[in-house]
């Protein structure tokens, strides 16, 4: 009905117990179901120990204590162990949150098939119930059962202790380990299905780089991510970073910042926009690096923090570059404005060069993140790990308003279908293209924004010049053939100053002339002017004279007299006076 907000229902959700391992609680959609079990499977060396230490350890810290029971190692190497990754288990039993065990196992009682879980079992419940615990690893599950003689009893075995843990409400984790290459083990394939949660982790080689994956096969009750993750074991133990579990959640662009560069800036339409993804693209030696620590120079002028990673050159070596154009970045490294991190990409996984990143981003607390270069990501095990790297990157910076600047690599000189880099156009805000062109014996640069968000910028071709000072953006020049850069600009510009003075001599020829004709026109004016006024004072005189005359002869007439009519003049006199009047 119009009006009325529609109504909806929510379905009953399961209760979970937070991980708080990095990322995997995303992609758990909270952590592992409460009081059930839950199978970590993989081979070894893939970080299933692991994942249960920080499991009790992280739950301990917030208040559940826990017991990690081992089948495998004894309790001093747990210890040890743990602490490699930061985990400080005896600071936590002696809080007595923490409880270890590895249990004494009589192999040849176990052979003799005598061996029940019986006395584990009672351990458990006694510990559980003097610390109240509410977490319970058991790793290597599978190595306790191998003692049995009969598949069909250690299954038995399984279930039994599935529904005692299940009573008790303990949230429990069995590891279970896998032959190479393996996703299960046929003896022990029923676990997938009496366990609510199955999580299988793995570990490959790609392109001679090591790299582990996370899957969530199963999840009664709940929602999972679906995709295969990888994930990295670091000093900090087990991280991941999901694609597929970041959600469009950055923040807006924000006001202009400087580009560091006055003529950039007016040709972005007022510079890059805080916050923002900028990808300067172009071939080697097109100058993407210089416009990088522009950017970065300008920005610790300004007292914002950067953090510069660079995988194509050691810091010393770009610092020592960048004096060349004019752009010192020691006295910034030294006020701690700037921070590097430099690496081979090929040195260890994409997972751990982007948990070292957010580990940077975390610490340094930066406002601008520089990449150099992202085309050399794909040597960190492929295209599509590049990709998974850089978005990841890129998000986690607009999630934080930081402004992101890119470079990357393109092949040849006009190579203009590889300018976004590895696909992440759609991700990127500002992309600038520097473009080498070869023309007259010569290479020159150019410059040209692709596209920038919420600006009026530009779309035409700058020359781009790398000076002592930084870097210089000729003024639009476009002549016959294109845009014209270098020697063929400065040869065109010649050319045009003298064709334009060329006309101006013409100009200035035509009204000389012009101004010749107007005298001698004024000149032929005046003097028939004069003409005319000599002819009237003639005519004048003329008439005054026939005057005088005729008035003489008629007076002789008069003095002689004689006819009136004879020889009168007077009416000529009259009409010749008459015509003058009419005349005047």
């Amino acid at each position: 009905m119009a009006g009325k907000r529609l109504e909806t229902t929510r379905n009953p959700q399961i209760a979970k117990a937070p991980t708080y391992i990095g990322g995997l609680d995303d992609i758990l959609y909270g952590g592992l179901p409460v009081g059930r079990t839950t199978m970590v499977s993989g081979g070894p060396g893939c970080g299933k120990s692991i994942m249960g230490m920080q499991f009790i350890f992280n739950g301990a810290q917030h208040g559940q204590p826990g017991m990690f029971i081992s089948f495998e190692e004894p309790v001093t190497a747990i210890r040890q162990n743990a602490a490699t990754i930061g985990i400080d288990f005896p600071a936590a039993e002696a809080a007595g949150n923490v409880f270890l065990y590895a249990p004494p196992i009589n192999r040849k009682i176990n052979k003799s098939g005598d061996f029940d879980l019986g006395g584990l079992m009672a351990i458990i419940e006694g510990q559980s119930k003097a610390m109240n615990a509410r977490r319970l690893v058991l790793d290597g599950i599978d190595v306790l059962l191998r003692y049995y003689d009969d598949v069909a009893r250690e299954r038995e075995e399984l279930y039994f202790l599935n529904d005692w843990l299940r009573a008790k409400n303990l949230t429990t984790i069995l590891t279970v380990k896998l032959p190479p290459n393996e996703t299960s083990v046929e003896r022990y394939d029923f676990l997938d299905y009496m366990t609510d949660c199955v999580i299988h982790l793995d570990q490959r080689v790609i392109d001679q780089i090591t790299t582990r994956r996370l899957r969530i096969n199963k999840y009664r009750g709940s929602g999972h991510g679906r995709n295969e993750y990888p994930f990295i074991v670091s000093r900090n133990g087990l991280n991941l970073v999901p694609v597929s579990s970041i959600t469009l959640k950055h923040q807006k662009m924000g006001a202009f910042i400087s580009s560091g560069n006055d003529q950039l800036d007016e040709v972005l339409g007022g510079g890059y926009r805080r916050g923002s993804c900028v990808l300067v693209s172009g071939t080697t030696g097109s100058g993407k690096t210089t416009v990088a620590a522009t950017f970065a120079d300008a920005a610790c002028r300004r007292g914002e923090r950067v953090l510069y990673i660079d995988f194509e050159e050691s810091e010393e070596a770009m610092i020592e570059t960048m004096r060349s154009p004019g752009i010192d970045l020691q006295p910034h490294l030294e006020a701690e404005q700037l921070m590097f991190l430099t690496t081979m990409p090929e040195a260890r996984g994409a997972e751990e060069h982007l948990v070292e990143a957010y580990t940077a981003i975390e610490t340094f607390q930066p406002r601008h993140v520089v990449v150099d270069a992202i085309s050399a990501c794909s040597r960190m095990g492929g295209e599509q790990v590049a990709f998974e790297y850089v978005v990841r990157l890129i998000y986690a910076c607009k999630e934080r308003s930081i402004t992101c600047l890119l470079t990357n690599q393109t092949a040849g000189f006009q190579n203009v279908s590889e300018i976004s880099g590895i696909g992440i156009s759609s991700v990127v805000d500002t992309l600038l293209f520097l473009r080498l062109v070869n023309s007259t014996g010569e290479i020159n640069r150019l410059l040209t924004v692709v596209k920038s968000r919420g600006t009026k910028h530009s779309n035409q071709y700058r020359e781009f010049l790398i000076t002592d000072t930084g870097f210089e953006l000729k003024n639009v020049y476009s002549g016959e053939g294109g845009v014209l850069t270098g020697v063929a600009r400065r040869v065109q510009e010649t050319r045009d100053e003298l064709d334009l003075r060329r006309t101006e001599m013409e100009i200035r020829y035509k009204e000389q002339a012009l101004e010749r004709h107007r005298t001698m026109l004024d000149s032929d004016h005046d003097r028939l002017q004069a003409d005319v006024e000599a002819m009237k004072l003639e005519l004048e005189r003329l008439k005054l004279e026939y005057h005088i005359a005729a008035q003489a002869r008629e007076l002789r007439r008069q003095m002689r007299g004689g006819d009136k009519n004879d020889n009168d003049n007077s009416a000529f006199f009259n009409d010749l006076m008459r015509g003058e009047d009419d005349a005047r």
